[in-house]
Order: structure tokens, then sequence, then C-alpha cells
């Protein structure tokens, strides 16, 4: 009984990940902390790190805090949490960091219709290069009409 909570504990962190994902870059990133998102959208720099990575370690921080939780306390589902933002945080830098802007050169050829969607949905989200009229604010879950051909 414990392992059924404890992994519907961590797909439901990593699915509320989504949510907060969109929330954080919809009203913090493109609100009061585009000062730190903004070098995402407009590269004025030469630098391979961006301000805008400071998001990543701040769920990163998140994460562990929950890891000690669970290390440190009687917090069980500590150990869940933080491994439901660990995972989501990685998928996002694969899909994000990876896939998409290629920061690393992996995936290139990855073509198939969820893939296609991704790319077009965020295309969609940078082509507003100000922190106004964005659109397509998820990583993972994106509306349908930009899998459509």
């Amino acid at each position: 009984m414990h392992t059924v909570f404890w992994i519907l504990i961590f797909l439901g962190t990593y699915s509320f990940m989504e949510f907060m994902a969109w929330f954080t870059h919809k009203y913090v990133m493109h609100g009061f902390l585009w000062s730190l998102h903004k070098d995402h959208h407009k590269k004025d720099h030469d630098s391979w790190f961006e301000r805008n990575d400071a998001f990543f370690i701040f769920y990163a921080v998140v994460s562990i805090v929950f890891f000690l939780l669970w290390k440190h306390t009687s917090f069980w589902a500590g150990l869940p949490i933080g491994l439901g933002i660990f995972a989501y945080g990685a998928s996002y830098f694969m899909v994000h960091d990876i896939f998409i802007h290629q920061r690393f050169k992996l995936f290139r050829n990855a073509n198939n219709w969820y893939a296609k969607g991704l790319r077009r949905a965020h295309k969609m989200h940078h082509k507003h290069l100000g922190k106004k009229d964005g659109e397509c604010f998820g990583m993972l879950f994106v509306p349908f009409k930009y899998f459509k051909k």
C-alpha cells in the first residue's frame, strides 16, 4: 500500500510541475522577473548560460529541500515529491534546452508528430520578443492546434 501512495505522489508531483512551469512562465518569467527571462527571448549576450537558468536552479533547490525533509524528518512523502520535481526538471531540460533550443546538439532528427507539435508551439511562444502578448507557456502539454498540419 505504501508503494502505491509513493507512486501516486511521484506521478501527481510530476504532473503538477507542468502546471507550475506554465504558471511560473506566464506570471513570473513574463511578469515581475522578466529581467531574468528576457535574455532567453532575445540573445543579447555571448554566454552559453542565461540569466533565465536561475529558474532551473530555484526548482532544483525546492527538490533538494524535499529530499532533506525526507532524510532528516519523518516526512516520507518528501522522497517521491523531490523525485517528481527532479524528474520533471530533467524532462524539461531534455525537451526545452536540448531538443528545442539545441544547447547540446542531440535529438536533431526527432520528427514525429509530438516533436513537431512541441517545436511549433515553442516557436509561436518565441515569436514574441517582449514580455507582453505571449502564448503557449506550457512545456510538455501544449494545445492540440500545434499538432495539426
